[in-house]
């Protein structure tokens, strides 16, 4: 789904870029500046390496961050967003919006994110009830409890869960449960035996350290606890599927009521748990039943300390971005730094952006789409996806190894592609989620909680198949196979650095219209795509 953040990836568009004297005597070309032509290295003969001749001037102008892993064009387009989001926060941080509005609750959140001052002064209170209520359970119910509560605002310890279209049957939103539990990317690193896995594990282990000793003050309690989380999380790590098995949709689905769900997990009292969350529904859909046998006997085996240590460790290390300085930089060094290869925070506003994007993103979605994405253009890009579309009708048609009754099924889902551009037709109504001044932490814990509430709504509900997955100022583009849809957000059609009205559409069918929507299109009819028709698998 995500494009390369690490090369500029337009090699194969780079013969636009090459002057043609007819052209530039022909009075109806729209184009006032060529977008590509800098980008050239001309030292580099093309039919040696073309890559380095199409991208080799852009690589040499733009160097990798100190505070990124990979550059390329999706940064270029985020740093343009970046400066549009900041300005539209700074003004609505003025403070005039009322109560519950869009722009009070931008304004306050940004207003929290970089209150630096008032963040340290917080340190780590914003967590201290949850860490009292971990610190004082005495049972294995009450663990259960806490994993649970915890699921309601965005940490995700010993499981993962959320609702979302039933794979066989479109029209139904169910509840997912599938592998989780980790700190770590995924089982691969509790395992793998090569260099740079060792040492990713070892810093994890010391990453953990480091944070309980700040939570605890004990270097002893934090030892222990460091040695009980990495094994209680190799355990959970030994039953998750490998990455590829997890694209298989049919070996990942497995529908079960609640009492067979329970009986599969007895020690997290399924019918408990969903009645504490609020949870109404007579099935689940569970990805990885292995998983949660392992997730049965871990609970049962190990110890209620591993047990609290392993909970406080997730909480504080999933707000750690949102706390004070120590915790944020130890999240940093293991997380960027260590995994990534990042090797410095990058500038706080930039961070404070990504959380509110995360809480309040249609909000500044709608902002967004009014000051930089008119109507017009949108009117440009629908036509565009509609001649990508055609096109890939004619290349199905003209395949040779394909069945003429197969080829039929193909143009048949391809033609129900729901396409959606720009933006929404609708927008998310975040007025009753309670944002104000007082904590950054809190505020995105909020934000979290809010996403739960409205996931949950949906359950027992139609289907909404005019909701978005992303905002509109997402340099980002997907495929959903149970909507048969591609969704492309106003931002993935940003050339940076130029206006829209100022690119040739020649350059623009190979900038998003190969690279982008025909990608997208293709995720229907790859592995995972032509497992499903043009309702669900």
């Amino acid at each position: 789904m995500k494009l390369s953040q690490l090369t500029l990836g337009l090699a194969i568009i780079s013969f636009v870029a090459c002057k043609d004297s007819k052209q530039e005597t022909n009075n109806n070309l729209k184009t006032n500046v060529d977008v590509l032509f800098s980008h050239l290295d001309t030292l580099v003969h093309p039919g040696d390496d073309f890559f380095n001749y199409a991208n080799g001037g852009w690589l040499k102008k733009n160097l990798i961050p100190e505070s990124e892993s990979g550059w390329g064009i999706f940064n270029l387009v985020a740093d343009e967003n970046y400066a549009q989001i900041k300005k539209i926060s700074e003004d609505a941080s003025a403070g005039n919006g009322a109560k519950g509005s869009a722009q009070q609750q931008i304004g306050d959140f940004f207003f929290s994110g970089m209150d630096s001052s008032g963040i340290e002064k917080n340190g780590i209170a914003p967590l201290q009830p949850y860490l009292d209520k971990i610190n004082a359970s005495k049972t294995k119910s009450d663990i259960v409890h806490i994993i649970n509560e915890l699921q309601m605002f965005g940490v995700n310890p010993a499981y993962s869960m959320y609702m979302g279209q039933d794979m066989k049957n479109s029209e139904k939103y169910r509840v997912y449960l599938s592998q989780g539990g980790l700190g770590m990317p995924d089982r691969d690193y509790y395992f793998n035996k090569d260099a740079r896995t060792v040492n990713i594990r070892n810093e994890y282990a010391k990453y953990i350290t480091g944070v309980l000793q700040m939570v605890c003050k004990d270097s002893n309690v934090a030892k222990k606890g460091s040695a009980d989380i990495m094994k209680l999380e190799t355990e959970l790590a030994a039953s998750h599927k490998l990455l590829a098995e997890l694209r298989d949709p049919y070996a990942n689905y497995h529908k079960m009521s609640i009492a067979e769900a329970s009986n599969l997990m007895q020690a997290m009292d399924l019918k408990a748990t969903f009645t504490s969350m609020g949870i109404v529904t007579d099935s689940v859909i569970v990805g990885q039943p292995a998983f949660y046998k392992k997730l049965n006997t871990v609970l049962n085996t190990s110890s209620l300390d591993a047990w609290k240590m392993y909970l406080t460790w997730h909480l504080v290390s999933s707000f750690s971005p949102y706390l004070s300085h120590d915790y944020e930089l130890a999240h940093f060094n293991f997380y960027n730094k260590t995994l990534n290869g990042a090797k410095q925070l990058r500038p706080r506003w930039k961070r404070v952006l990504d959380a509110q994007e995360a809480a309040l993103g249609d909000a500044l979605g709608q902002l967004f789409v009014k000051e930089y994405f008119p109507e017009k253009t949108k009117k440009r890009y629908d036509n565009l996806v509609e001649q990508i579309v055609i096109s890939y009708g004619e290349h199905i048609q003209k395949l040779d190894w394909m069945s003429d009754s197969t080829k039929q099924k193909a143009l048949v889902k391809l033609k129900s592609i729901t396409r959606k551009v720009g933006y929404p037709s609708k927008w998310r109504d975040y007025s009753k989620m309670n944002i104000n001044r007082e904590s950054y932490c809190k505020n995105v814990m909020e934000g979290n909680r809010w996403l739960f509430n409205y996931e949950l709504d949906k359950l027992n509900k139609p289907v909404d198949r005019t909701e978005w997955g992303m905002t509109p100022q997402t340099y980002n583009a997907y495929y959903n196979a149970s909507n048969n849809e591609i969704v492309l957000p106003a931002a993935i059609f940003t050339a940076p650095g130029y206006k829209d009205e100022d690119i040739d559409d020649a350059v623009i069918y190979g900038y998003v219209g190969a690279s982008t929507i025909g990608h997208e299109l293709t995720h229907g009819f790859d592995d995972e795509g032509r497992q499903f028709d043009e309702k669900e698998i």
